[in-house]
């Protein structure tokens, strides 16, 4: 019997977004009556030229808006504990809900997605897994279909996590999964390389054996080499303890099936920070190896930078809440670097990185403040990823709709979409929705930050930690 790991690894896509009208976060009048209301939202700020790690626009219905994608693998669903959903609020401001056709209780469906043209078509596809299966909703001049279309067993991908890129540089999106095949070895991986027809079936597709006992805790990929094509980071552990990270690059018939090794990992992104055209490998550090021991854990960030033959073992640098510039202090616990995330806020060329730290204490906030939580913006430069120029995030800065309170996890999951801004989820924030119904912040850093949380668009609410997982 293989057995699963203890972490779920996976994150849900968080496109990008152009809403044009205001969707404002609702508060229970118990504990949040006086939150502010948010306006609508502002054009976007696209950037030129926008470097290694950041991730293309979603537009899934093809009418040259952005379009969010954004999931609650542990909401409730048609009776189903923790079956999951995903919303897509489109560029329109119209919304849809995809569930699964037969929602399963502990499905979490959301759990990982990958938003991308998968079939070429010039629409953006989500793929969407749950525990098992890997389904595909395409796009189309109505939006997503709401019919998914099952990978065929052939492909061998279900089960988390999953991640997307152009591992071959030919020009069409691939997908990596877990493979599927009670057979296949332990942590083995599934490539399948694009287009993929609308069976969902890729034009080709190979195995990756990690040689682990259980896939990966965490996938991360982009360009690090600066060739063209994109790279494959696998993060990795074995129970308590964690194990070294492994880099696949990618050439031109696709990833390599040997690995270089490289230093243990609790999350990672990549992104180019110093605008050298490679991508630079951001990690957050396991203290002693010892996985136990995340949840007591400051947080330290590291940067491996990227070379012709990958992320470097020795041109590194490190950043912790201490570092000069990085907001707040680091303390036990507050797990800075949880969440990681790559993209261009400035459109200065340089890729920006967003560091959730949803464990942060913050003094003056509502109900004693413990594990409000807030999420850091760091600069990239001619230096690299430094602390100048950071800025922190949370719901008591100064224009950020909401209230911060004790527990709410903000800074859980982040993303930073192409001319969105820092985004930024808060599973456990309570709303007129429901209890622990939780919410996501856009445009953070950029004009016209504002929030959307279940009760605005129509979906399952109490209990479905909306905001886990963004991309």
């Amino acid at each position: 019997m293989r057995h699963r790991p203890h972490t779920l690894a996976a994150g849900c896509a968080l496109a990008a977004a152009l809403l044009t009208a205001p969707l404002a976060l609702a508060a229970p009048a118990s504990a949040e009556a006086a939150r502010a209301a948010t306006s609508a939202p502002a054009a976007e700020t696209p950037a030129a030229d926008a470097p290694i790690g950041t991730q293309p626009r979603a537009d899934f219905d093809g009418d040259g808006r952005t379009d969010v994608a954004s999931a609650a693998p542990s909401a409730t669903v048609g009776g189903q504990e923790r079956a999951g959903y995903v919303s897509v609020v489109h560029g329109s401001g119209r919304h849809q809900t995809i569930t699964a056709a037969a929602p399963a209780g502990g499905a979490a469906f959301g759990g990982a997605t990958a938003a991308r043209d998968l079939d070429g078509d010039g629409r953006t596809d989500l793929a969407v897994q749950d525990r098992t299966a890997v389904v595909v909703h395409w796009g189309s001049a109505q939006g997503l279909s709401a019919e998914a279309t099952p990978l065929p067993a052939t492909a061998r991908a279900g089960g988390f996590p999953l991640t997307e890129g152009d591992f071959d540089g030919d020009g069409h999106a691939d997908l990596v999964a877990r493979d599927s095949d009670p057979d296949a070895e332990w942590g083995q991986l599934r490539v399948l390389y694009g287009p993929f027809d609308r069976a969902g079936a890729p034009a080709r597709s190979s195995g990756l054996t990690t040689g682990r006992t259980f896939e990966p805790t965490g996938l991360a990929a982009d360009d690090i080499t600066g060739d063209g094509r994109d790279d494959l980071v696998t993060t990795h552990a074995f129970e308590e303890m964690s194990e070294s990270s492994l880099f696949w690059a990618g050439t031109a018939s696709g990833l390599s099936t040997s690995a270089k090794s490289l230093p243990d990992a609790a999350a990672a992104t990549i992104g180019d920070v110093d605008k050298d055209g490679r991508g630079d490998l951001v990690i957050r550090t396991v203290p002693g190896g010892v996985v136990e021991n995340l949840p007591y854990d400051a947080g330290t960030i590291k940067v491996l930078y990227g070379t012709a033959s990958g992320p470097s073992t020795t041109r590194t640098s490190t950043l912790t809440q201490s570092s000069a510039g990085v907001p707040g202090a680091s303390e036990d616990g507050d797990q800075f670097g949880y969440a990681l995330a790559a993209g261009d806020v400035n459109g200065d060329g340089y890729a920006d990185i967003a560091a959730g730290v949803p464990y942060e204490d913050l003094s003056g906030a509502a109900g004693g403040g413990k594990d409000a939580g807030s999420a850091v913006l760091l600069k990239g430069g001619a230096s690299g990823l430094t602390g100048t120029g950071a800025k922190a995030y949370h719901q008591d800065t100064a224009g950020v709709p909401g209230v911060a309170e004790a527990g709410d996890r903000f800074g859980a999951s982040v993303a930073l979409p192409p001319g969105l801004g820092l985004v930024a989820g808060a599973p456990d924030e309570d709303t007129a929705a429901g209890q622990g119904s939780g919410a996501v912040w856009l445009r953070l850093g950029v004009s016209g930050t504002y929030a959307v949380n279940p009760g605005d668009i129509g979906a399952p609410a109490p209990g479905a930690a909306f905001g886990t997982y963004l991309r």
